[in-house]
C-alpha cells in the first residue's frame, strides 16, 4: 500500500502532466511561442536545468524537437542559436547538455533524431556561434550509444529488403551505383559480398558498409571490378578478398570510430566461410591527391620526381623550375586516358607515393589513408589508370592504391604510425 508521501508524489506527477497539456499549460505555451519564434532564452534554459525525470521538461523537449523537425533550414538555425543561448544562460551544471540530449534520446526514434541533429550542428558550425560546445557534448554521448559492442554485423544480399538495397544506392560514396543491375552485380552472393553495421535502434539504416570482390590476385583496376559484363570469379580459385568500397552513411556520426572494427570483423567472417582466402587488401581512391599536387610549384614537383624532396635545403646552383603541380595534373590525366610515356607514368607514381607517405600533425595527409593506416594496414602498391571515371580523374588523375591487411601485423603497423612512420612495402616508397 502506498504511503501518504508516495501518493502525494504520484498526484503531483499527474498534475504536472495535466498542467503541461492543458490549453494554458506550459507545453501549450511553448508551442505557441515556437510558432511565433519568440521563445525566450529563459524558456530554453529550462530544458537544461530540470531534473531528468521532470515530466514538464520532457514535454518541453518533445515540443522543441517537433518544432525543429517541422522547420526549414533558416528556422532550424534560429532554434539551434536559441538552444546555445539557453544552455549558456542555464544553471544546470556541467552535464546540462548531456541531460537534455538524454531526454531527447528517451523519446520514440530519439536516437535517429539526435544523429540528424548533430549533422546539422556540424554543417552550421560557422553560422551558429557557440554550437560547437553542444555538438561536442552530443558527440560524446553518441560515441557511447554507438559503441561497436552494440552494433550488429549483417550481410546485405540481393534477397535483402528493397528498402535496404535502395539505401546502398543512396549512400554509396566511393563508386556510384549506376543501376539495379549494377547493384545486383555488387551484392550477388555467388561472387561478391557486402556487409554493414546496424544499430538496434536504427535497424533499417546501414551505418557503414563494405563491398568485397574476390580474385586470384591483388586487383589493380576498379573498371574490371565494376564491369557487370565480366565473367564471375570462381571462388574455389580465389585467394584475395578485395575491399573496393567502404561508405559511411551518417554525417551525424562523423568522427565516431566504429569503422575501424568493421574490416577486422569482416575478415574473420570471410575466413570462416572461405578458408582458402590467403590475403586481404583494398583497392582505394586517393581523394586528396590532385588538390595537394595543385598547390606545388615547379621546383617542388621536380624535387619529388627526382627523388630529392629535401634538396631545397641543400646548397645548389639556381635552376629553372619545371611545370607546376596544376600542369602535372593535366599531364597525368591525359596519360591516364591514353598511352602515356614511361616518364610521365613513373613521375605520377612517385608524386602519389610521396603524398601518401606524408604526415601532418602525426596523421597521414590523405583521408582514406588516415582510415586504413589508422586500422593498421600498410601501403602496398600504387596502380596507374586504375579509375579513369570522371571522379577518379578529378581526385587522383586516375591512380588508386592497395592497402594490405595482415592481421598479425596490424598492431605493429599502428605502433609505427604512432612513432611518425608509415608502414609501406619495400617497393612502395620508390613509386613502383
Amino acid at each position: 500500500m502506498a504511503s501518504k508521501d508516495n501518493r502525494s508524489v504520484i498526484v503531483q506527477s499527474e498534475q504536472e502532466v495535466e498542467e503541461a497539456q492543458a490549453p494554458g499549460g506550459l507545453l501549450a505555451r511553448l508551442a505557441r511561442l515556437l510558432e511565433r519564434d519568440r521563445l525566450s532564452d529563459s524558456d530554453v534554459a529550462a530544458l537544461f536545468e530540470a531534473r531528468a525525470t521532470d515530466v514538464r521538461a520532457n514535454k518541453l523537449a518533445q515540443a522543441w524537437r517537433e518544432a525543429y523537425q517541422q522547420a526549414d533550414n533558416a528556422r532550424r538555425r534560429s532554434l539551434l542559436a536559441s538552444l546555445v543561448r539557453g544552455h549558456a544562460q542555464g544553471q544546470g551544471g556541467a552535464d546540462a547538455a548531456g541531460r537534455f540530449f538524454r531526454r531527447l534520446n528517451a523519446q520514440t526514434d530519439g536516437l535517429r533524431f539526435l544523429v540528424a541533429l548533430r549533422a546539422d550542428m556540424l554543417r552550421w558550425r560557422k553560422q551558429v556561434a557557440g554550437v560547437g560546445v553542444l555538438e561536442q557534448a552530443l558527440e560524446g554521448l553518441l560515441s557511447a550509444w554507438f559503441d561497436v559492442g552494440l552494433l550488429e554485423l549483417r550481410p546485405l544480399t540481393w534477397d535483402s529488403p528493397a528498402s535496404l538495397l535502395e539505401k546502398l544506392i543512396l549512400y554509396e560514396a566511393v563508386h556510384a551505383i549506376q543501376s539495379w543491375d549494377d547493384l545486383r552485380h555488387r551484392v550477388a552472393s555467388e561472387h561478391r559480398r557486402c556487409y554493414a553495421y546496424f544499430h538496434p535502434q536504427m535497424p533499417d539504416v546501414p551505418l557503414i558498409f563494405v563491398e568485397i570482390a574476390f580474385d586470384a590476385r591483388m586487383s589493380d583496376s576498379v573498371q574490371s571490378l565494376l564491369d557487370t559484363s565480366g565473367p564471375s570469379q570462381d571462388l574455389r580459385k580465389a585467394r584475395w578478398a578485395i575491399f573496393y568500397s567502404i561508405s559511411n552513411t551518417q554525417e551525424g556520426l562523423r568522427g565516431i570510430s566504429f569503422g575501424n572494427f568493421l574490416l577486422k570483423r569482416v575478415i574473420e567472417r570471410l575466413l570462416q566461410e572461405l578458408p582458402q582466402l590467403k590475403s586481404f587488401a583494398t583497392l582505394s581512391p586517393i581523394p586528396g591527391f590532385n588538390a595537394w599536387l595543385s598547390k606545388l610549384d615547379g621546383v617542388q614537383v621536380e624535387a619529388i620526381v627526382r627523388g630529392q624532396p629535401d634538396d631545397k635545403a641543400k646548397p645548389q646552383a639556381p635552376r629553372r623550375a619545371g611545370p607546376d603541380g596544376q600542369r602535372w595534373i593535366e599531364r597525368l590525366r591525359r596519360g591516364a586516358r591514353g598511352k602515356p610515356s614511361e616518364a610521365v607514368r613513373r613521375a605520377g607514381l612517385k608524386l602519389a607515393a610521396h603524398y601518401l607517405m606524408g604526415l601532418r600533425n602525426g596523421a597521414p595527409l590523405d583521408p582514406v589513408a588516415r582510415f586504413h593506416l589508422g586500422n593498421g594496414a600498410r601501403l602496398e602498391r600504387l596502380n596507374w589508370a586504375a579509375d579513369i571515371s570522371e571522379k577518379g580523374l578529378a581526385q587522383s588523375s586516375g591512380m588508386m592504391v592497395n592497402y594490405l591487411y595482415v592481421l598479425d601485423d596490424l598492431d605493429d603497423n599502428l605502433a609505427r604510425l604512432g612513432d611518425g612512420r608509415i608502414a609501406a612495402s619495400r617497393s612502395f616508397a620508390k613509386g613502383n
